[in-house]
């Protein structure tokens, strides 16, 4: 009975990683939790790689492992974006064409966010296309922490990030020069979690890091683009 009993909590390590990436979210839904959204960013997407790591390192991963990953990725970057689009859109002081313009788009993205995360639901219907959910949860962290440090108002770049990655999240080609998606090892998924961590509490490292995923995102973007736009023109004349 104990043996076994070790031999299930052993096979749902990762899952119970995955658990507690999301449950501090609860923070958020308190009063002034809102403070919390910077770390509690850093600290699920640390979490939402950990699982992985562990599943593959321990050869525990499974098909229900696999759905409740994607079930908390959707619940906590969902979460992120809403957030987010509702801390800027600064409804209280009436609509204008800006707040609207964030709400549309975070709205845009978290349905894009949930579409992607559903069509990943089962392993065998997993493309590899498009961006990652937490590759848009790492841009909205950027955009948080340099805003901060610059006091400039982020709004018009979040509308366009939204945007953006309501379309990438989706795009039909691969955008295999993400940096995340360059870090195959343990060692260098860790090294990019450390990054972020540097980022969050070393100011002058913020727009240097940000700058590198920005750009591995945005060239990505546009050769995947590129690349599938020559694939339907030769399929379209052939």
């Amino acid at each position: 009975m104990r043996r076994s009993l070790g031999k299930l909590a052993y096979n749902n390590l990762a899952n119970g990683v995955s658990i507690l990436g999301v449950l501090p979210l609860c923070i958020l839904f308190l009063k002034d939790g809102s403070q919390y959204l910077i770390p509690l960013i850093v600290y699920n997407n640390i979490m939402d790689d950990l699982d992985g790591i562990l599943a593959a390192k321990l050869k525990i991963k499974s098909e229900f492992g696999a759905i409740l990953d994607n079930v908390c990725d959707a619940f906590s970057h969902t979460l992120f974006v809403m957030l987010v689009a509702m801390r800027y859109a600064d409804l209280g002081s009436g609509a204008n064409i800006v707040s609207m313009a964030i709400v549309l788009c975070g709205l845009t993205a978290a349905t894009a966010l949930v579409l992607r995360v559903v069509s990943r639901l089962s392993p065998e219907t997993a493309t590899g296309t498009g961006s990652p959910t937490n590759e848009l949860v790492r841009h909205l962290l950027f955009i948080l922490l340099l805003s901060n440090d610059y006091e400039f108002n982020p709004a018009p770049i979040l509308i366009v990030t939204f945007a953006l990655h309501a379309v990438s999240m989706l795009a039909p080609f691969r955008m295999p020069y993400l940096i995340r998606s360059l870090t195959n090892t343990a060692t260098a998924i860790s090294l990019v979690n450390a990054a972020l961590v540097v980022a969050w509490l070393v100011p002058d490292t913020r727009l240097v890091i940000a700058a590198c995923f920005v750009i591995s995102y945005l060239y990505s973007f546009g050769w995947g683009c590129f690349k599938w736009l020559k694939q339907v023109e030769a399929g379209a004349s052939a």
